[in-house]
Order: C-alpha cells, then sequence, then structure tokens
C-alpha cells in the first residue's frame, strides 16, 4: 500500500469549508439525537442511522465512479473503526441523552482532545507536554463546575450514569480518531473506506440492538423521519466526509478545533430548546473549559 500523503498543518480555504461545515451539522446534531429517543430503542435508532449513512456513501461512490473495493486488511481497519465509532461511541452517546442535557452531553466530547493526546502518546509516540497537562487540569475543573449543580440535585445518580455514559463514548470516539491519525488510516480511501465503515457498523448494531432491544422497530412519525434523515445524511455521511478531509488537510491536532467550537453551538441550541438555566457556576465552567481546551490544543500541535 502507497504511504500516506503528508498533512500541509495550515487551514486553505477548503480546510476552513470543512471546518466550519462539520461544526454546524455536528453542533446541531444533540438536539436531534434527543428527537430519536422514545417509541423506538436507541440501539434501533443508530442502526437506521448508519444503515442510512452507508447507504448514502455507496450512492456516492456509485455516482462518481470511485471504487468500493477494499482489500482485507483495509476491511480490518473498517471494521475497527465501525465498532468504536459507529456502534460503541453512538450507543452510548443515545443513550447518555436518556439522562443528560444534549448541551452537556455535547461538551463531554469537547474532551476529545484530551483522550486524543494520550492515545496518541500511548500508540503513536507522540509527546505530551506540561503545557498540555495544564490546559487538561484546567479544562477538567470547568466541566467540574458546569455539572456540579446537576449532580447534586434529587436524581443526580441517574445524571451521573448518564455522564458515565457519554465519557465512554469519548473514548471510544477517541479510538477511532487516533486510527484515522495513523498513516495506514491517511491512505484509505476515504469515501469506500467510510461507506464500508458505516456498514459494517450498521450491522453489529443491527445485532447490538436484536439482543438487547429485541425484534426490529421503527417510527413512521414525520418527526423521526425527519431527524434520521438529517442524522443519516447530514451528520453521518457529509459531516464524517468533511472532517476526514480536514483530518488529512490540517492533521488531527489542527482538527481538534472542531471539538472545542461544536459545543458551543449545542449549549446555545439547548439553552433554546431544551431550557437548560445557565448559573453562575455554569458560565465560568464553560469559560474554564474552553479555556483549558485551547491551552491544550495549542500546546499539542505546537508540539
Amino acid at each position: 500500500m502507497a504511504s500516506a500523503a503528508p498533512v500541509a498543518g495550515r487551514f486553505t480555504p477548503r480546510a476552513w469549508a470543512a471546518f466550519i461545515g462539520c461544526t454546524l451539522i455536528w453542533g446541531s446534531t444533540w438536539i436531534v439525537i434527543r428527537g430519536q429517543l422514545g417509541d423506538v430503542p436507541p440501539s434501533w435508532s443508530v442502526t437506521w442511522r448508519f444503515a442510512l449513512g452507508a447507504s448514502v456513501m455507496v450512492a456516492l461512490c456509485l455516482a462518481t465512479g470511485k471504487s468500493l473495493r477494499l482489500t482485507p486488511k483495509q476491511h480490518g481497519f473498517a471494521l475497527l473503526v465501525a465498532i468504536t465509532q459507529f456502534v460503541l461511541n453512538f450507543n452510548l452517546v443515545y443513550r447518555s441523552e436518556l439522562y443528560v442535557t444534549s448541551g452537556l452531553v455535547s461538551l463531554t466530547f469537547a474532551f476529545l482532545l484530551v483522550t486524543n493526546s494520550l492515545f496518541a502518546a500511548l500508540f503513536l509516540g507522540q509527546r505530551v507536554t506540561g503545557r498540555f497537562l495544564l490546559g487538561s487540569a484546567i479544562g477538567l475543573i470547568g466541566v467540574a463546575l458546569l455539572f456540579a449543580p446537576e449532580l447534586a440535585r434529587p436524581g443526580g445518580d441517574n445524571f451521573a450514569f448518564g455522564l458515565m455514559l457519554a465519557f465512554a463514548g469519548v473514548l471510544s470516539a477517541s479510538i477511532a480518531n487516533v486510527l484515522q491519525a495513523t498513516s495506514f488510516g491517511r491512505s484509505m480511501p476515504l469515501e469506500a473506506g467510510l461507506a464500508w465503515a458505516m456498514a459494517w457498523g450498521a450491522m453489529i448494531d443491527a445485532a447490538v440492538a436484536l439482543v438487547v432491544a429485541g425484534p426490529p422497530r421503527f417510527s413512521t412519525d414525520p418527526a423521526y423521519l425527519a431527524g434520521l434523515a438529517y442524522l443519516g445524511i447530514a451528520a453521518s455521511a457529509v459531516a464524517f466526509s468533511l472532517y476526514y478531509t480536514l483530518i488529512r488537510s490540517v492533521g488531527p491536532g489542527q482538527a481538534a478545533w472542531n471539538g472545542v467550537v461544536v459545543p458551543v453551538v449545542a449549549m446555545g441550541i439547548s439553552t433554546v430548546v431544551e431550557g437548560f438555566q445557565w448559573s453562575l457556576s455554569a458560565f465560568a465552567g464553560v469559560a474554564l473549559a474552553i479555556v483549558g481546551l485551547i491551552i491544550a490544543l495549542r500546546a499539542k500541535t505546537a508540539a
């Protein structure tokens, strides 16, 4: 297999377009996911989402004449991405929103920067600097301030459980991100790799759903169908294509700015739609979380 093309490390107009596109899409998905919870069990909603996403990617390959063939080794890589990104991550995220507001769940995913860097240090040999550790500590204090009022309320145990699910999703997604940062990951054909990863993911999601939720369930409610279409097409096929393009253009460190901006968009939407109540500690928590993540990000990209 040919080696991956070197990462440019700077934002071109194309990279900025990819960054803005996936940030706006993913910033709005958290509230849409909440609308998928109800009559249809979370595992089946995840299954339908990635079955649709895979279908869109297959159609794109057929329409543009790009091959869907992968080598056995590439299929193995796509399967790893499927399990970590499209099975574990999303099943955990969907369930976490049963207990935690969408904006707060999105904020936990800002800490992909932390887990990405730690995993990169462990498995890719990248250096973790003191400045990165300082920024991570500031960010974690901010998250603690933001979550403290919810944990102190009656029913806080359920909130804590939802938070645990969200952070488990962060860890799973981080593994998938580090896989994409390897030379093998960057050498994978983008469209075919995503098509197969989502297809493998949908098949495994269906098996999981059969075990934990029983026979297939679907909803023809217009709101559910609209949400599914948005999540499957925009938030899966389009957004992941943009994000992986961004990683290949500027590298995983610079692309991680996405994780800082997405929660800001999501928290704003949650405030309007879900009535999230902002307290002084919440404002301080968000501010510290963003400042800490920016410090950590700059340290990471400079290393």
